[in-house]
């Protein structure tokens, strides 16, 4: 190994264990500056030249994740999903379909929009509504962010590692969606299910409920403005436009606005995670072409992860240890080189997701929603949420790679 391969290799294990980590002991680097720094080593280095980590970071990822994050930022501003939730919620009478309802309702948008926003916007609707009606709000929010991890599996926009592989594979949104809404549509019950057995007692104790939450100042103009982009991205996606530049053209339309400053839809956006994409980037491809080889990249073969079954073990496992996006990243110059590689992208999407639901730390949107809970005096412990990650986490895992390697 070269000295330049050498460098290369403990910037790629430091990055990826600073990321891992969320931080490097006394300093005050978040993983958005490690994975930058890391970014700027590798050029340091020689590893890359300017215009190889230019062309190292994938636009089109960083485009759709910045464009849905505009158009989420302006249905949470304009008080979109608040009424959303409002009407779905103050329909459900009893505890259990409470429970159905949060599932479905958290679900279904995370499968079209970010999961990580829609925790944002559903845990405090959650923590209200079961502090009015006086129930233990745990299950319902670990519902709540195991429903935004399985229903984001459905699509390429449901959260950042789909973005990811729906770039770097040219998989179309809708054999994406027809090969993995299944999948989400299945976790979804799952998360009903198991969260009704390992709470029953809060399901048990019926009564009776009305549940109310404060609509708040509502722009209908801009209500109404945001739902008809939003059909219209539904339609674009699922008519072949590029999901990047639709995004893009979406987001920007609904900064057409006098209603509502440009600053505050800024203040939604999260340049952390934009600029972590951007360093990850150059850190793999620095990597890649000091260190692999071509027989390293056929040795994935050698190692089974033609096997579907192998490889979303693998995968599952690499994405508890270094989180589910540096793991796709990491995966990235090996798939291309197996013998089905389109089947072998969706695994590690529904793979690298339902992960997410193993334990606490397994996904931004389980510790957004821990966060919510946290400060509003209620908060989830990692035990709780791990009688229901564990075995939603093997079913939803066994049943997706079933259904993937029969056929699906």
């Amino acid at each position: 190994m070269t000295l330049t391969g050498a460098a290369a290799l403990l910037i790629l294990i430091l990055t990826y264990a600073g990321v891992a980590i969320g931080r490097i002991p006394g300093l005050r680097l978040d993983r958005a500056g490690i994975a930058l720094l890391g970014g700027a080593a590798m050029i340091a280095i020689g590893a890359l030249s300017m215009e190889d980590a230019y062309r190292a970071i994938n636009v089109d990822t960083i485009t759709l994740l910045l464009g849905m994050m505009i158009v989420v930022a302006h249905l949470k501003v304009s008080g979109a999903f608040r009424g959303l939730g409002a009407i779905a919620i103050e329909h459900a009478h009893a505890p259990f379909m409470l429970l159905v309802m949060v599932t479905l309702l958290t679900g279904v948008l995370s499968a079209f929009l970010v999961n990580d926003a829609i925790c944002l916007v559903m845990a405090p609707i959650v923590v209200h509504v079961t502090r009015v009606i006086n129930r233990n709000p745990i299950p319902y929010l670990i519902a709540t962010a195991t429903a935004s991890n399985c229903g984001s599996v459905a699509t390429i926009t449901g959260n950042p590692q789909n973005m990811v592989i729906g770039a770097l594979s040219g998989i179309s949104y809708p054999a994406f969606s027809a090969a993995l809404a299944p999948v989400a549509l299945f976790g979804l019950v799952a998360v009903i299910v198991i969260v009704r057995i390992v709470y029953r007692a809060e399901f048990t104790r019926n009564g009776e409920l009305t549940p109310h939450i404060s609509r708040g100042r509502m722009h209908r103009g801009q209500v109404l403005k945001a739902v008809v982009v939003c059909i219209g991205l539904a339609i674009a996606f699922f008519a072949g436009v590029p999901v990047a530049k639709a995004a893009l053209i979406g987001g920007a339309i609904l900064l057409l606005t006098r209603a509502i400053k440009p600053s505050r839809i800024y203040r939604e956006i999260d340049g952390p995670l934009l600029f972590m994409f951007a360093g990850l980037f150059v850190v793999v491809a620095g990597a890649e072409k000091t260190l692999l080889t071509p027989d390293m990249i056929a040795s994935a073969k050698n190692i089974g992860l033609d096997d579907v079954w192998r490889l979303s073990g693998f995968t599952a496992v690499l994405s508890n240890i270094m989180s589910n996006v540096p793991a796709v990243l990491a995966l990235r110059p090996f798939i291309p080189g197996l013998e089905n590689p389109e089947r072998a992208w969706l695994v590690v999407a529904m793979s690298s997701t339902l992960a997410g639901n193993f334990t606490l730390l397994g996904s931004v949107a389980n510790l957004i929603v821990a966060e919510q809970s946290k400060a509003a005096g209620t908060p989830l412990s990692f035990g709780a949420f791990f009688k229901v990650g564990l075995p939603l986490t093997l079913i939803t895992l066994l049943a997706g790679t079933g259904w993937l390697a029969f056929g699906g």
